[in-house]
């Protein structure tokens, strides 16, 4: 586990402003940061969150995912027409 005084090698994030547009650019931008999940990392260290509240914040973090997997795996097939 690394400590936050730490410094964390990653690539850099690159988007190419093409001809359409610099919208698209940072639409694309802010897609990539999403699935490195940077945006997640930068609201859970904006504040300091309690050893006890973190610990209570994992756990229903688990029950929800393992609550949505039984929905999932619970559900009818889908109709086709």
């Amino acid at each position: 586990m690394t400590t936050p005084s730490e410094a964390v090698q990653c690539k850099p994030l690159e988007v190419v402003v093409g001809d359409k547009g610099i919208e698209r650019a940072i639409k694309h931008l802010k897609r990539k940061m999403a699935a490195e999940g940077i945006l997640r990392e930068l609201k859970r260290r904006r504040h300091y969150m309690k050893p006890s509240v973190k610990r209570r914040k994992k756990m229903s973090e688990a029950a929800r995912r393992r609550r949505k997997r039984l929905r999932t795996d619970d559900a009818p097939p889908p109709n086709k027409l």
